[in-house]
């Protein structure tokens, strides 16, 4: 699942905070990296820019590659590479990762503060809701590293999965079960039990409702066994593994508070639709976590409730 990795850049130094973590899953995994650049212009004299500051990047990557392989003494060639493409960038992204079987996609995103080309709600919001691969959105200008202090440490070693307790949310377990597994990450799995739902009356009117004390209890200890069995499976294959419960009146603060104070390296989960009564008619906590949270985040899409392709 993550044996080809595309990394999109723009040219700026704030879209490079995604190559320390290309990087890291280079020397781990073996895995080979492409370097994708989409220009506005087809202009031969822009096109040789484009590819002069790209191969600049790969000689800087293959660098930092070779320095953890040399640690380990071991005389490995990792394949890095670089695509110029001309046309609408985020358009560009997911299809080339589609057409070239690309299984990760690791991008920049601004944070709540940051300002780049390809900002959160253009680009990196287009390709996350279009592309078929995990995408991995890292928080420009965010680190309190740096890059050069990025690739100074392992950023892979806690990954926190929110799960809801449906199947859908369940689509992003075989995605994070293999890259613990190659990267020795530790994973806690954790469910938010909502103390308040929404019933529908005439007109479509939702009011707030409080869930009482014996019914949070009861939802919580649904949702221990739920989380405590499928800790078993990630367990039994080798992976260390812990699982929370929390409850409050919003699900992805919640998810944002458990992140910063388990210092998580990613937070990973699906996207997806959540109907029923009392649920509300789209649930989509990712999309919050994503825009509000401090971490890095993988998002893979899962299918929509009722779909059987």
């Amino acid at each position: 699942m993550y044996e080809k990795i595309l990394v999109p850049l723009d040219g700026s130094e704030l879209a490079e905070v995604a190559l320390p973590y290309a990087e890291e899953l280079g020397w781990r995994i073996l895995s080979q990296i492409t370097l994708l650049r989409v220009s506005e212009s087809v202009e031969s004299q822009r096109l040789h820019e484009h590819e002069i500051y790209l191969q600049r990047e790969i000689s800087q990557v293959k660098q930092n590659i070779a320095q953890h392989l040399d640690k380990e003494d071991q005389a490995r060639n990792i394949e890095v590479n670089y695509v110029v493409t001309e046309g609408y960038p985020a358009e560009e992204i997911v299809e080339y990762a589609e057409k070239s079987h690309i299984d990760t996609i690791i991008m920049a995103t601004h944070g709540r503060t940051g300002i780049m080309r390809w900002a959160l709600g253009s680009v990196a919001d287009k390709v996350v809701r279009a592309a078929n691969q995990p995408v991995i959105l890292i928080r420009a200008g965010e680190s309190p590293y740096g890059i050069k202090g990025m690739r100074q440490k392992d950023m892979l070693n806690e990954i926190l999965v929110p799960l809801d307790g449906s199947k859908e949310s369940e689509t992003i377990i075989p995605y994070i079960e293999e890259l613990a597994l190659k990267v020795n990450a530790g994973v806690t799995l954790l469910q938010v039990v909502e103390k308040t739902h929404r019933a529908y009356a005439g007109r479509g009117m939702a009011e707030p409702l409080t869930y009482d004390r014996n019914e949070i209890q009861t939802m919580k200890k649904v949702a221990r066994e739920y989380l405590e069995e499928l800790s078993n499976q990630l367990v039994a294959a080798g992976i260390s593994t812990k699982s929370e419960v929390r409850d409050g009146p919003d699900a992805s603060r919640e998810i944002i508070r458990a992140a910063n104070e388990l210092h998580a390296d990613l937070v990973a989960l699906t996207t997806h639709r959540r109907t029923g009564a009392g649920k509300g008619a789209f649930w989509n906590v990712a999309d919050m976590v994503l825009r509000s949270g401090n971490n890095p985040i993988m998002l893979v899409r899962g299918p929509w409730p009722g779909n059987k392709e």
